[in-house]
Parts: C-alpha cells; structure tokens; sequence
C-alpha cells in the first residue's frame, strides 16, 4: 500500500516548477503582444496628430492676409503651434507652400478668381527621429518618417 502512495508523491513533487515555466513562456510572447500594441497605437496618434496639425495651419492660411506668403506664414505657424505637443526627441519640419492647381506649378503659381487659375495652400508636416521613443524595435518594424499632409483651395482676393 506505501507504494501508490510514494508514486504518486514523486510525480507530484516532480512537476513542481513546471507551472512557473509555462508562464514564463506565456508571459513573454503576452508582453511582446502588449508592447506591440500600445507602441502601434502611439505612433498612429502621433500620425494622427502631425495630420490635425496640418489640417489646421491648412485652414489657418484660409483667413484673410494680404498677401500669399502672409498666409503661408500663418499657417506654417499655426502648424508648428499644433505640433509641439510630440516630444523633445521627435525633429518636426513644417512647409507650406502656394500651387496652381491644374498647373500644378509650385514655384510661381498665376493665382486668380477664375477656376482655371485656382491655388491651394499646401501644408506638410514631416516628423522624423521616431527611432528614439521606442527604442527595442529593429528599424524594419520602426517608420523613419511620419508626414501629415493637408491642402485648402485659397479664394485668389490675395494678390
């Protein structure tokens, strides 16, 4: 009878550390998954952002200045106010230039009231230096760059 008994404290006693192993093993792959996550989501906020930051100096160049480099000056600076929450690590560069648009003339764009002679206001915003905020990932995983990108047609008033 003290056989069985012996048995079966042995295989007991021989699976003792298996459990701590097993999780171990799950809570690696679950933390993996976990930063995963939140790191993708971190960078389509900051996607997200750079894109309202853009839309925003966009529609800022649309109030009235009187001149078309006031505008692209308003809203390059609007642009940069709505970017400076993203950290200190992240190099952000703003641009906001005038094209024709059915030219699609940037560098001296013919403006005016008429449909064929309409202009946009084109902002972009680029973030670079993203490598630094999460640093574990291999740069094939990690986008060097992120850009927002937004264009309003301007009214030609504006000479």
């Amino acid at each position: 009878m003290a056989t069985p008994r012996l048995l079966t404290r042995t295989r007991a006693h021989s699976q003792r550390g298996a459990y701590a192993v097993e999780f171990a093993m799950v809570f690696l792959i679950f933390f993996a998954l976990l930063y995963g996550i939140i790191s993708y989501g971190m960078l389509f906020a900051f996607r997200l952002g750079l894109q309202n930051a853009a839309e925003d100096g966009a529609r800022a160049a649309l109030r009235y200045q009187s001149t078309f480099a006031a505008r692209a000056t308003q809203a390059q600076t609007t642009a940069t106010a709505s970017s400076n929450w993203m950290p200190a690590v992240v190099t952000r560069t703003v641009s906001a230039t005038v094209c024709g648009v059915v030219s699609n003339n940037c560098t001296a764009p013919t403006c005016g009231a008429t449909w064929d002679t309409r202009c946009q206001m084109v902002v972009t915003v680029t973030a670079t230096n993203l490598q630094m905020l999460l640093p574990p990932f291999p740069s094939f995983a990690m986008p060097t760059t992120i850009v927002g990108k937004a264009s309003m047609l301007l009214d030609g008033r504006a000479p």
